[in-house]
Protein backbone atom coordinates (compact mmCIF):
# COMPACT_ATOMS: atom_id res chain seq x y z
CA UNK A 1 0.00 0.00 0.00
CA UNK A 2 1.03 3.63 -1.05
CA UNK A 3 0.09 6.35 0.66
CA UNK A 4 0.44 9.37 -1.59
CA UNK A 5 0.34 13.29 0.14
CA UNK A 6 -0.68 16.31 -1.97
CA UNK A 7 -1.42 19.88 -1.10
CA UNK A 8 -3.73 21.12 -3.99
CA UNK A 9 -2.60 24.56 -5.54
CA UNK A 10 -5.27 27.30 -5.74
CA UNK A 11 -4.81 26.91 -9.38
CA UNK A 12 -4.93 23.19 -10.76
CA UNK A 13 -2.04 22.77 -12.58
CA UNK A 14 0.47 19.69 -13.60
CA UNK A 15 1.37 18.88 -10.49
CA UNK A 16 -2.27 17.75 -9.88
CA UNK A 17 -2.08 15.76 -13.18
CA UNK A 18 0.84 14.34 -11.90
CA UNK A 19 -0.33 12.81 -8.95
CA UNK A 20 -3.24 11.36 -10.00
CA UNK A 21 -0.86 9.68 -12.81
CA UNK A 22 1.58 8.36 -9.89
CA UNK A 23 -1.46 6.76 -8.36
CA UNK A 24 -3.09 5.03 -11.59
CA UNK A 25 0.82 3.95 -12.36
CA UNK A 26 1.33 2.63 -8.51
CA UNK A 27 -2.02 0.27 -9.22
CA UNK A 28 -1.68 -0.63 -12.11
CA UNK A 29 1.72 -1.56 -13.47
CA UNK A 30 2.92 -2.07 -9.75
CA UNK A 31 -0.01 -4.00 -8.86
CA UNK A 32 0.01 -2.15 -5.46
CA UNK A 33 -3.33 -0.52 -3.47
CA UNK A 34 -2.66 3.66 -3.85
CA UNK A 35 -4.60 6.13 -1.77
CA UNK A 36 -4.29 9.80 -2.23
CA UNK A 37 -4.64 12.04 0.95
CA UNK A 38 -5.10 15.92 -0.15
CA UNK A 39 -4.94 19.43 1.30
CA UNK A 40 -6.39 22.09 -0.58
CA UNK A 41 -4.76 25.74 -0.78
CA UNK A 42 -8.25 27.11 -1.97
CA UNK A 43 -9.59 25.93 1.58
CA UNK A 44 -7.08 27.64 3.98
CA UNK A 45 -7.44 31.86 4.63
CA UNK A 46 -4.00 33.41 4.29
CA UNK A 47 -3.43 33.68 8.33
CA UNK A 48 -3.95 29.54 8.76
CA UNK A 49 -1.68 29.58 5.67
CA UNK A 50 0.86 31.60 7.31
CA UNK A 51 0.37 29.06 10.92
CA UNK A 52 0.95 25.99 8.67
CA UNK A 53 4.04 27.50 7.38
CA UNK A 54 5.74 28.57 10.44
CA UNK A 55 4.57 25.72 12.66
CA UNK A 56 5.88 23.30 9.80
CA UNK A 57 2.63 22.04 8.74
CA UNK A 58 -1.16 21.06 10.19
CA UNK A 59 -2.41 17.93 12.23
CA UNK A 60 0.29 15.61 11.22
CA UNK A 61 -1.23 12.73 13.59
CA UNK A 62 -3.98 12.37 10.39
CA UNK A 63 -1.15 11.32 8.49
CA UNK A 64 -0.01 8.78 10.74
CA UNK A 65 -3.80 7.76 11.05
CA UNK A 66 -4.24 7.18 7.53
CA UNK A 67 -0.73 4.61 7.83
CA UNK A 68 -2.47 3.16 10.37
CA UNK A 69 -5.77 2.75 8.68
CA UNK A 70 -4.02 1.92 4.94
CA UNK A 71 -1.04 -0.53 6.46
CA UNK A 72 1.06 2.40 4.05
CA UNK A 73 4.42 1.22 3.53
CA UNK A 74 5.37 4.27 1.69
CA UNK A 75 4.27 7.83 1.96
CA UNK A 76 5.15 9.42 -1.41
CA UNK A 77 4.84 12.91 -0.88
CA UNK A 78 4.32 15.90 -3.18
CA UNK A 79 3.85 19.51 -2.58
CA UNK A 80 3.81 19.40 1.36
CA UNK A 81 3.21 23.22 1.84
CA UNK A 82 1.55 24.87 3.78
CA UNK A 83 -0.09 21.97 4.86
CA UNK A 84 0.89 19.39 5.87
CA UNK A 85 4.65 20.35 5.91
CA UNK A 86 7.78 18.24 7.54
CA UNK A 87 5.65 16.96 10.38
CA UNK A 88 3.68 14.90 8.38
CA UNK A 89 6.64 13.35 7.27
CA UNK A 90 7.92 12.57 10.67
CA UNK A 91 4.33 11.33 11.62
CA UNK A 92 4.54 9.05 8.97
CA UNK A 93 7.85 7.74 9.98
CA UNK A 94 6.31 7.27 13.42
CA UNK A 95 3.41 5.01 11.92
CA UNK A 96 5.95 3.00 10.50
CA UNK A 97 6.12 3.64 6.68
CA UNK A 98 9.32 4.71 4.65
CA UNK A 99 9.04 8.73 2.73
CA UNK A 100 9.39 9.93 -0.11
CA UNK A 101 9.54 13.21 -1.18
CA UNK A 102 8.87 13.97 -5.18
CA UNK A 103 10.30 17.30 -5.58
CA UNK A 104 8.39 18.63 -8.88
CA UNK A 105 9.61 22.35 -8.55
CA UNK A 106 12.18 24.22 -6.53
CA UNK A 107 9.94 24.76 -3.80
CA UNK A 108 12.94 23.44 -1.44
CA UNK A 109 14.45 26.55 -1.21
CA UNK A 110 12.21 28.87 -3.67
CA UNK A 111 9.25 30.53 -2.18
CA UNK A 112 7.19 30.22 -5.72
CA UNK A 113 9.09 27.00 -6.47
CA UNK A 114 9.70 28.35 -10.24
CA UNK A 115 12.99 30.38 -9.91
CA UNK A 116 11.51 32.86 -11.58
CA UNK A 117 10.86 36.63 -10.33
CA UNK A 118 10.34 40.12 -12.39
CA UNK A 119 10.43 38.33 -15.79
CA UNK A 120 13.55 36.10 -15.30
CA UNK A 121 15.47 33.82 -14.39
CA UNK A 122 16.55 33.89 -11.05
CA UNK A 123 18.78 31.95 -8.34
CA UNK A 124 19.16 34.64 -5.69
CA UNK A 125 17.86 32.27 -3.02
CA UNK A 126 20.35 29.72 -1.49
CA UNK A 127 19.92 26.91 0.82
CA UNK A 128 18.01 28.62 3.91
CA UNK A 129 19.33 32.03 2.58
CA UNK A 130 15.53 33.30 1.37
CA UNK A 131 15.73 37.11 1.96
CA UNK A 132 16.24 37.98 -1.52
CA UNK A 133 13.15 36.26 -2.31
CA UNK A 134 11.70 38.30 0.53
CA UNK A 135 13.05 41.38 -0.19
CA UNK A 136 11.92 41.17 -3.88
CA UNK A 137 8.27 39.93 -2.61
CA UNK A 138 8.23 37.31 -5.32
CA UNK A 139 5.15 36.04 -3.23
CA UNK A 140 2.07 38.33 -3.23
CA UNK A 141 3.11 41.13 -0.65
CA UNK A 142 6.06 41.58 1.35
CA UNK A 143 3.61 39.95 4.20
CA UNK A 144 3.25 36.42 2.20
CA UNK A 145 7.04 36.45 0.78
CA UNK A 146 8.15 36.70 4.44
CA UNK A 147 6.17 34.09 5.84
CA UNK A 148 6.88 32.02 2.91
CA UNK A 149 10.77 32.47 3.58
CA UNK A 150 11.03 32.16 7.13
CA UNK A 151 8.88 28.79 6.43
CA UNK A 152 11.52 27.57 4.01
CA UNK A 153 14.45 28.66 6.05
CA UNK A 154 13.31 27.32 9.53
CA UNK A 155 12.19 24.05 8.38
CA UNK A 156 14.55 23.12 5.29
CA UNK A 157 16.88 20.85 7.00
CA UNK A 158 14.26 19.23 9.52
CA UNK A 159 12.47 18.38 6.66
CA UNK A 160 15.18 16.82 4.59
CA UNK A 161 16.06 15.21 7.54
CA UNK A 162 13.03 13.48 7.46
CA UNK A 163 12.87 11.75 3.70
CA UNK A 164 14.27 8.59 2.96
CA UNK A 165 14.35 9.07 -0.38
CA UNK A 166 14.15 12.12 -2.84
CA UNK A 167 12.74 11.51 -6.28
CA UNK A 168 13.09 14.61 -9.55
CA UNK A 169 11.35 14.40 -12.84
CA UNK A 170 14.61 15.21 -14.59
CA UNK A 171 18.47 15.92 -14.78
CA UNK A 172 17.93 19.78 -15.21
CA UNK A 173 15.87 19.87 -12.35
CA UNK A 174 18.74 17.66 -10.13
CA UNK A 175 21.15 20.33 -11.17
CA UNK A 176 19.27 23.32 -10.67
CA UNK A 177 18.23 22.06 -7.13
CA UNK A 178 22.00 21.33 -6.23
CA UNK A 179 22.91 24.70 -7.74
CA UNK A 180 20.31 26.11 -5.22
CA UNK A 181 22.15 24.65 -2.35
CA UNK A 182 18.54 22.08 -1.79
CA UNK A 183 19.62 19.90 1.07
CA UNK A 184 19.44 16.86 -1.19
CA UNK A 185 21.43 14.37 1.46
CA UNK A 186 22.26 11.11 -0.56
CA UNK A 187 21.23 12.55 -3.95
CA UNK A 188 18.09 11.97 -5.38
CA UNK A 189 16.77 9.62 -8.09
CA UNK A 190 15.59 10.88 -11.38
CA UNK A 191 12.13 9.47 -12.57
CA UNK A 192 10.25 11.00 -15.26
CA UNK A 193 6.57 11.41 -14.91
CA UNK A 194 4.66 8.41 -16.89
CA UNK A 195 2.18 9.24 -19.75
CA UNK A 196 -0.54 6.87 -20.23
CA UNK A 197 -1.75 6.98 -23.58
CA UNK A 198 0.34 6.95 -27.03
CA UNK A 199 -0.72 7.64 -30.31
CA UNK A 200 -0.19 5.23 -33.05
CA UNK A 201 1.57 7.93 -35.12
CA UNK A 202 1.56 11.14 -35.90
CA UNK A 203 -1.78 13.41 -37.95
CA UNK A 204 0.12 16.80 -37.33
CA UNK A 205 -0.11 17.15 -41.48
CA UNK A 206 -3.89 17.09 -41.33
CA UNK A 207 -3.75 19.81 -37.76
CA UNK A 208 -5.22 23.16 -38.07
CA UNK A 209 -3.62 25.28 -35.40
CA UNK A 210 -0.85 25.53 -33.34
CA UNK A 211 -1.40 24.63 -29.27
CA UNK A 212 -0.31 25.81 -26.24
CA UNK A 213 -1.97 24.09 -23.06
CA UNK A 214 -0.42 25.87 -20.00
CA UNK A 215 -1.34 27.14 -16.36
CA UNK A 216 -1.85 31.25 -17.67
CA UNK A 217 0.84 32.33 -15.27
CA UNK A 218 4.23 34.91 -16.63
CA UNK A 219 6.77 32.15 -16.28
CA UNK A 220 4.44 29.75 -18.86
CA UNK A 221 5.52 32.63 -21.81
CA UNK A 222 1.98 32.37 -23.45
CA UNK A 223 2.23 36.03 -24.44
CA UNK A 224 5.30 34.81 -26.34
CA UNK A 225 2.89 31.89 -28.43
CA UNK A 226 0.45 34.58 -29.22
CA UNK A 227 3.01 36.80 -31.15
CA UNK A 228 4.59 34.13 -32.49
CA UNK A 229 1.27 32.80 -34.48
CA UNK A 230 0.18 36.41 -35.25
CA UNK A 231 3.57 37.17 -37.28
CA UNK A 232 3.48 33.54 -38.52
CA UNK A 233 -0.02 33.84 -39.94
CA UNK A 234 -1.41 30.94 -38.17
CA UNK A 235 -3.95 30.46 -36.19
CA UNK A 236 -3.38 29.42 -32.23
CA UNK A 237 -5.75 27.20 -29.58
CA UNK A 238 -4.65 28.11 -25.68
CA UNK A 239 -5.97 25.91 -23.49
CA UNK A 240 -5.69 26.83 -19.33
CA UNK A 241 -6.62 29.11 -16.79
CA UNK A 242 -4.68 31.16 -14.69
CA UNK A 243 -4.00 34.73 -13.25
CA UNK A 244 -3.29 36.16 -16.83
CA UNK A 245 -6.11 35.21 -17.98
CA UNK A 246 -7.20 38.40 -18.99
CA UNK A 247 -4.52 40.18 -19.77
CA UNK A 248 -4.09 37.25 -22.19
CA UNK A 249 -7.47 37.34 -23.66
CA UNK A 250 -6.78 41.46 -24.08
CA UNK A 251 -3.10 40.88 -25.69
CA UNK A 252 -4.61 37.95 -28.41
CA UNK A 253 -7.25 41.10 -29.70
CA UNK A 254 -6.78 41.33 -33.45
CA UNK A 255 -4.95 37.59 -33.60
CA UNK A 256 -6.65 34.18 -34.68
CA UNK A 257 -6.61 32.58 -30.84
CA UNK A 258 -8.98 30.56 -29.38
CA UNK A 259 -8.69 30.33 -25.38
CA UNK A 260 -10.25 27.34 -23.17
CA UNK A 261 -10.46 27.74 -19.65
CA UNK A 262 -10.99 24.30 -18.84
CA UNK A 263 -11.79 20.94 -20.79
CA UNK A 264 -12.09 17.43 -20.24
CA UNK A 265 -9.51 14.53 -20.81
CA UNK A 266 -11.97 13.53 -23.74
CA UNK A 267 -11.56 17.02 -25.29
CA UNK A 268 -8.22 17.90 -24.56
CA UNK A 269 -7.15 14.88 -26.07
CA UNK A 270 -8.77 15.84 -29.01
CA UNK A 271 -7.45 19.25 -29.45
CA UNK A 272 -3.99 17.68 -29.55
CA UNK A 273 -4.86 15.66 -32.01
CA UNK A 274 -6.21 18.27 -34.05
CA UNK A 275 -2.66 20.21 -33.46
CA UNK A 276 -0.30 20.73 -35.85
CA UNK A 277 2.24 21.71 -33.79
CA UNK A 278 2.16 22.36 -30.26
CA UNK A 279 4.31 25.28 -28.44
CA UNK A 280 5.97 25.17 -25.02
CA UNK A 281 6.93 28.53 -24.53
CA UNK A 282 8.39 28.46 -21.53
CA UNK A 283 10.47 31.49 -19.91
CA UNK A 284 11.52 29.66 -16.77
CA UNK A 285 14.04 26.66 -15.84
CA UNK A 286 10.87 23.80 -16.15
CA UNK A 287 11.61 20.75 -13.87
CA UNK A 288 10.28 17.99 -17.17
CA UNK A 289 7.59 19.54 -19.97
CA UNK A 290 4.41 17.76 -18.98
CA UNK A 291 2.55 20.00 -21.55
CA UNK A 292 5.16 18.79 -24.09
CA UNK A 293 5.19 15.27 -23.37
CA UNK A 294 1.72 14.74 -23.63
CA UNK A 295 1.96 16.64 -27.21
CA UNK A 296 4.83 14.13 -27.80
CA UNK A 297 2.92 11.14 -26.75
CA UNK A 298 -0.10 12.57 -28.92
CA UNK A 299 2.22 12.73 -32.20
CA UNK A 300 2.30 16.51 -32.53
CA UNK A 301 5.66 18.03 -33.44
CA UNK A 302 6.98 20.15 -30.70
CA UNK A 303 8.49 23.50 -30.79
CA UNK A 304 9.78 24.41 -26.97
CA UNK A 305 12.20 27.24 -25.42
CA UNK A 306 15.55 25.99 -24.74
CA UNK A 307 15.59 26.27 -20.66
CA UNK A 308 15.14 23.86 -18.03
CA UNK A 309 14.14 20.27 -18.62
CA UNK A 310 12.67 20.95 -21.73
CA UNK A 311 15.86 19.91 -24.09
CA UNK A 312 16.25 16.66 -22.30
CA UNK A 313 12.29 15.99 -24.00
CA UNK A 314 12.45 18.24 -27.67
CA UNK A 315 15.20 17.69 -30.29
CA UNK A 316 17.43 20.29 -30.91
CA UNK A 317 15.20 21.17 -34.35
CA UNK A 318 12.47 22.28 -31.91
CA UNK A 319 14.26 24.38 -29.34
CA UNK A 320 14.28 28.12 -29.40
CA UNK A 321 15.56 30.23 -27.22
CA UNK A 322 13.27 31.28 -23.76
CA UNK A 323 11.19 34.95 -24.73
CA UNK A 324 12.18 35.20 -28.38
CA UNK A 325 9.00 35.58 -30.27
CA UNK A 326 10.71 35.53 -33.89
CA UNK A 327 11.93 32.40 -33.58
CA UNK A 328 9.59 30.84 -32.06
CA UNK A 329 7.32 32.12 -35.14
CA UNK A 330 10.12 30.55 -37.80
CA UNK A 331 10.38 27.05 -35.53
CA UNK A 332 6.20 27.80 -35.21
CA UNK A 333 6.29 27.78 -39.12
CA UNK A 334 9.11 25.27 -40.34
CA UNK A 335 7.60 22.27 -38.50
CA UNK A 336 3.84 23.34 -38.80
CA UNK A 337 2.50 19.82 -39.59
CA UNK A 338 5.67 17.62 -39.59
CA UNK A 339 4.98 14.46 -39.03
CA UNK A 340 8.55 13.39 -39.18
CA UNK A 341 9.19 15.70 -36.10
CA UNK A 342 5.74 14.16 -34.71
CA UNK A 343 7.10 10.43 -34.89
CA UNK A 344 10.81 11.00 -33.89
CA UNK A 345 8.86 12.98 -30.62
CA UNK A 346 6.63 9.66 -30.32
CA UNK A 347 9.26 7.67 -30.30
CA UNK A 348 11.24 9.03 -27.68
CA UNK A 349 8.96 9.82 -25.03
CA UNK A 350 7.07 6.74 -25.05
CA UNK A 351 11.11 5.16 -24.22
CA UNK A 352 11.08 7.81 -21.79
CA UNK A 353 7.49 8.07 -20.40
CA UNK A 354 5.89 4.49 -20.72
CA UNK A 355 3.84 3.62 -17.65
CA UNK A 356 6.22 0.18 -17.52
CA UNK A 357 9.32 1.84 -17.41
CA UNK A 358 8.49 4.53 -15.22
CA UNK A 359 6.79 2.16 -12.89
CA UNK A 360 10.52 0.01 -12.89
CA UNK A 361 12.38 3.49 -11.82
CA UNK A 362 9.55 3.80 -9.11
CA UNK A 363 9.69 0.10 -7.49
CA UNK A 364 13.30 0.70 -6.87
CA UNK A 365 12.64 4.53 -5.32
CA UNK A 366 10.74 2.06 -3.13
CA UNK A 367 13.23 -0.36 -2.61
CA UNK A 368 15.73 2.03 -1.96
CA UNK A 369 13.43 3.87 0.67
CA UNK A 370 12.10 0.53 2.77
CA UNK A 371 15.17 -1.04 2.26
Amino acid sequence: MILLLHNRYRTTGGEERAVEDYAWLIREHLGEEAEVLERDSAALSRSRAAVAMLRGGLRPEDVAAAVRRTGARVVHAHNLNPSFGWRALRAARSAGAATVLHLHNYRLVCAVGTCFTRGADCTRCHARNTLPGVRLACRGDRGEAAVYGAGLALWQRRLAATVDRFVVPSEAALQRLQLLGAPLDGGAAVVPHPVREFARGSEAATGAYALVASRLAPEKGVHIAIDAARSAGRPLVVVGDGPLRRALRQHARGADVTFHDAVGPDRFAQLRRGAAVALVPSRSAETFGLAAAHAMAAGAPVVASRIGALPELVDADGLVPPGDAPALAAALTRRWGDEAAGERGLRHVRGRCAPAAVAAQLAAVYADATG
